[in-house]
């Protein structure tokens, strides 16, 4: 008997954890096996885990091993069953590839898929017999219905991204092509390993498979090479992560005790962080704009923010001290305190994945850019990851510019001007909307004479973008040809969480000498914040 997907019966597993249990008492049939499929699940019942035998399956990893394991599951027949032999041995091979780039693709990290799929056999099976029965069924290529049935509904329909759907139809509209078929050993990518060979049995393409680098660049996939550079900080700071829990929390002969580190710590960021003033008096006078509308709910966020993070380390010390009891919410932030970790609660206004004394040095810059602003008016240049919730922000100058200039705010949109100049040089704010500073670049580099993406340099995996005019303007005209569509993030994890995503607005950036499709193959995306 096979139960396939237990993962989706949640509520059901125990009573089939109860019926497992009772087994030996039913005497059942000697031949009697129960075969269980699943995904990983935290919540899966342990005394069926601990019954049974597991077994794990998973895609091998690597381009080369995906095109072979896609072939030798291919029969001649089903490879010659197609009435148009030369489109289909050519697309098919095509397909293999983007069912590989797409499944390894994950390896990147945040630069592969916003949200890490499950791409399997299935999808593939699927549509091979899409691509099968409709170049049997036309005459002329319908290229329009294959890639929309591939991409958009076989392997789009697990996608829930938009911006990894807009990845998903670039790779397919670089394989499914006239020039696929037309070109003789047609690119796959930029390196020459990878093409769609000529006409031939099921065999040679298993041949030409095998002849495939065991080792796959990045350029493979239409990325830099600092893309494997990010993934392997990435690995390495999550196994750091693992080994730094698993050291013991009792102190050494001659060591420091925990409980005195974790004091000494706490006293440092209490005299760090400074006291929550009161909001409405820091703000200033009311001078009924949006901007001041913004202001004030910045400071009492962040007032908010400062005052838990002071009542906590106070409570935190007094715990240590005996003077409290350590709740189970004190001994969690004890704990992070120790190993360099932001407790959950302090990330409740804004998310960051920043250590806990970078986070405390950027909680104080933020704070400071709210009081210059209140003391001094608003500055010239503004710092947008500074503000607890930056589209609150971006909503008042699109507010601000329909009143001066007497207009619908539903007539505006943004236009994204490069200010080629240092922040000391900004000898004024704008008219209308805001200088913006602090971006980075993620995935390319930026030419600053020509005011476009170029590529990064080797080990450049972050570059600082220069000032950005966020400026409102009215009946914006299409986009034009040769501008990259750039997704802007809070922080580097792009998914952001369930209550706050992280995505905020895409901005144009001119692409360059490529075109736009190759960043998109990149991943290049804006940040606000970094993850140190």
């Amino acid at each position: 008997m096979l139960l396939a997907n237990c993962h989706l019966m949640m509520s059901w597993l125990n009573e089939l954890d109860k019926i497992i249990e009772s087994l030996p008492v039913r005497q059942p049939h000697a031949s009697f096996r129960l075969w269980l499929s699943s995904s990983p699940h935290p919540e899966f019942p342990i005394g069926i885990l601990q019954r049974g035998v597991k077994m794990t399956t998973e895609p091998p990893k690597g381009l080369k091993a995906n095109m072979t394991r896609l072939l030798n599951n291919m029969s001649e027949a089903r490879h010659s069953a197609c009435q148009k032999p030369h489109k289909y041995k050519k697309l098919l091979f095509a397909l293999c590839w983007f069912h590989s780039i797409l499944v390894d693709r994950r390896k990147f990290q945040n630069l592969g898929w916003n949200i890490p799929y499950d791409f399997n056999d299935s999808d593939f099976e699927v549509s091979e017999l899409c691509l099968r029965l409709y170049l049997d069924e036309y005459d002329d290529t319908p290229w329009d219905a294959l890639k929309y049935l591939i991409s958009e509904i076989n392997y789009g329909g697990r996608v829930t991204d938009d911006w990894d759907r807009r990845l998903m139809n670039v790779y397919m509209a670089s394989f499914f092509n006239e020039e696929a078929l037309s070109t003789p050993l047609y690119r796959l990518s930029s390196l020459p390993s990878y093409v769609v060979p000529e006409d031939g049995p099921l065999s040679s393409y298993r041949e030409v498979c095998a002849g495939l680098p065991l080792v796959d660049l990045p350029e493979a996939y239409g990325q830099h090479s600092n893309a494997d550079i990010a993934s392997q900080i990435v690995m390495g700071s999550n196994m750091l992560e693992v080994i730094v829990s698993l050291q013991p929390k009792s102190a050494d002969s001659g060591g420091i005790a925990p409980e005195d580190m974790a004091y000494q710590l706490a006293d440092d960021l209490l005299q760090l962080i400074p006291e929550a003033p009161d909001p409405e008096k820091t703000a200033g006078a009311n001078d009924g704009s949006a901007l001041y509308v913004v202001l004030l709910q910045e400071l009492q966020r962040y007032c908010l923010l400062l005052a838990k993070v002071r009542a906590d380390l106070s409570n935190v010390r007094k715990g240590i001290k005996g003077l409290v009891v350590m709740s189970a919410e004190l001994d969690d932030i004890f704990q992070r305190l120790l190993v360099g970790q932001v407790p959950p609660g302090w990330l409740a206004s804004y998310p960051s994945l920043k250590p806990l004394a970078a986070w405390s040095r950027d909680l104080i810059l933020r704070w400071e850019q709210l009081v210059n602003w209140a003391a001094h008016g608003p500055p010239k240049v503004f710092w947008l990851a500074g503000f607890t919730y930056p589209t609150g922000f971006l909503t008042a100058l699109m507010q601000t510019a329909a009143r001066t200039n007497n207009v619908s705010v539903d007539t505006l949109s943004w236009e994204f001007p490069i200010v080629s100049m240092e922040e000391k040089d900004v000898a004024a704010p704008p008219k209308d909307g805001s200088y913006v500073k602090g971006l980075y670049l993620e995935g390319a580099g930026w030419n600053w004479e020509h005011g476009c993406l170029c590529e990064p340099e080797p080990m450049e995996l972050i570059y600082p973008m220069p000032i950005i005019h966020f400026k409102p303007i009215e009946n914006k005209k299409s986009v034009k040809k040769g501008v990259y569509i750039c997704p802007l993030y809070l922080y580097p994890l792009r998914t952001g969480s369930r209550e706050r995503p992280s995505f905020m607005l895409p901005l144009e950036l001119k692409a360059g000498t490529v075109e736009p499709e190759f960043w998109t193959k990149r991943a290049t995306a804006l940040l606000l914040a970094l993850a140190e």
